[in-house]
This record gives C-alpha cells, sequence and structure tokens, in this order.
C-alpha cells in the first residue's frame, strides 16, 4: 500500500479532502450544499454514464428542481433540448435537429439513458458547449481578436492557474510527438491553454446563465473530466463568475491516494463493472 493511501471500497464514496470514506445519503447532501454539482466523465466510457445518471437520480431524489447541462450540445441547439424535453421530438429527430454526428463523436447510445431521464422526469437540459471554430480562433488569435457578435455570450476567461498549466501540459505531453511545448511556460504553449479556457468558460458562463434564467433550481453539469479535475478548468471559471459548485468523479482504483497538492474532486466514487 502507498503511503497516504486509503482502501476505497466498491460502491462507496471517498472525500478527497478529508480522506474519509462518506455514505452515499451524506455525499450527496454534502454536494447539494452548492446550486452547482459537476459530474466528471470519460465520454466512451458506459459504465461512468450508468453512474451519472444514478447520481443524478438520487440528488433529484432530494426535493429540489433540478436543471442538467449537458457539454455535449452547442448552444444553438437549445431548442431541439426543449423540445425533447416536452415530448415533441422522436429519438431519430432529436439527433437529427441537434446536428449529433456533427457536434460530438462518441455514440449516443452512451448518452441515451440520461436523455431519456431528462425526459422522463421532465428535467429541463441545457446545451452548455460553444462552435469549435470560436474555440479554434480564440486559440490561434486570442480573445481580444474576437468581435462581440462572435464571443456568443461568452465572457472572457479569468487566466489558467500554474497548477492547471502544469495539468495541461502533462496531459499535452502524453499525446504530443517529440518536439511539443518544452514547459508549461513556454509561449507556444499559450495557444493550446487558450482553447482549453475557451471550453472551460463556456461552460462555466451556460451555467452561471442557467442559475439566473431559472431561480431555484440545482443545475448538474455533464462534463469531461479533463475540464474539472482539480477544479483547474470549468470550476475555476465559475468561482470567477461568482457561483460555488462541487466535483464529483468516479473511479475504479481500489485504493485511494492524492497525486496532488489540490485535491482532484470534491468526491470520489468507486465504480465496480467487472
Amino acid at each position: 500500500m502507498s503511503a497516504g493511501a486509503i482502501p476505497h471500497p466498491p460502491a462507496c464514496w471517498v472525500d478527497a479532502i478529508s480522506m474519509r470514506v462518506v455514505p452515499h445519503e451524506a455525499a450527496l447532501r454534502g454536494a447539494a450544499r452548492n446550486p452547482v454539482i459537476l459530474l466528471g466523465e470519460t465520454h466512451d466510457d458506459a459504465a461512468v454514464h450508468r453512474w451519472q445518471l444514478h447520481v443524478a437520480a438520487g440528488l433529484l431524489a432530494l426535493g429540489e428542481p433540478m436543471v442538467m447541462g449537458f457539454e455535449m450540445f452547442p448552444r444553438r441547439v437549445q431548442p431541439v433540448l426543449d423540445q425533447w424535453v416536452g415530448g415533441q421530438l422522436s429519438a431519430e429527430a432529436f439527433l437529427e435537429r441537434a446536428d449529433w454526428s456533427a457536434v460530438w463523436g462518441f455514440p449516443a447510445e452512451l448518452y441515451w439513458p440520461l436523455f431519456h431521464f431528462c425526459r422522463q422526469m421532465r428535467v429541463p437540459m441545457r446545451a452548455l458547449n460553444c462552435e469549435r471554430p470560436l474555440v479554434t480562433k480564440v486559440g490561434k488569435l486570442g480573445w481580444e481578436a474576437i468581435d462581440d457578435a462572435e464571443r456568443e455570450g461568452i465572457t472572457p476567461a479569468r487566466p489558467a492557474s500554474d497548477g492547471y498549466r502544469r495539468y495541461l501540459h502533462a496531459i499535452c505531453g502524453r499525446s504530443a510527438p517529440s518536439g511539443g511545448p518544452a514547459s508549461p511556460d513556454a509561449p507556444e504553449f499559450d495557444r493550446f491553454v487558450r482553447a482549453q479556457q475557451t471550453w472551460d468558460r463556456a461552460f462555466a458562463c451556460r451555467i452561471a446563465d442557467t442559475l439566473k434564467d431559472l431561480p431555484g433550481h440545482r443545475v448538474i453539469g455533464i462534463i469531461g473530466r479533463g475540464h474539472l479535475e482539480h477544479g483547474y478548468g470549468t470550476p475555476f471559471q465559475l468561482e470567477d463568475l461568482g457561483v460555488r459548485s462541487s466535483i464529483l468523479l468516479p473511479t475504479r482504483e481500489a485504493m485511494f491516494l492524492p497525486r496532488s497538492p489540490d485535491a482532484i474532486a470534491d468526491l470520489i466514487f468507486r465504480i465496480d463493472d467487472r
């Protein structure tokens, strides 16, 4: 056993800050103290999407109205999400009008349980994303080069922390060919950071707008975990907008070991899908 590690039993939560196993009800009630709960995902992992569904159902049972925001959809398809939840579209029409094959490269089957949950329980769905050309342009030219009409209601991102730059550089180093940015502080790395932060800020702005549009609702964010881990991405931008959030992540690891001074999440759930 690694020093500082604790056992993480299946079907249990660990508080990543206190390093204690937390009962399910206490975990959900604790997370729900904040108006936003972010459920991080690995996009192609069906078990993670089932976990998101189970957590969302538990949060809805706490009794407060809820809205679910999805990274998968850009803002322009919001009317389609409204029609789906309202029962006005077939499954086939929903995917076609939402332009699923173009906006998201993962099988819809992974997400259907979440989409049907929203429809059956009349949980509003919100599109959190922006258009990819905006991300590309910000990465290349910087936010100052973007006209107001192109900004899609997004405000400038709070500058990335040193921790986030190191985190992104580590990810980039695992996937990039040799000859990539030499360090997290290299000027040529700024383009990647700006692009990533455009997504982070877009999700945060959409969530903050949803809280204003639907007062009294709890927002559940269905977002890739790379935008959430250690609070560096979307949570950091939400904080800049004055919005508190809870970060919940799944794991399959039998031991929990902090790997950074900044806790990876508030709560970690152990999936056992053997």
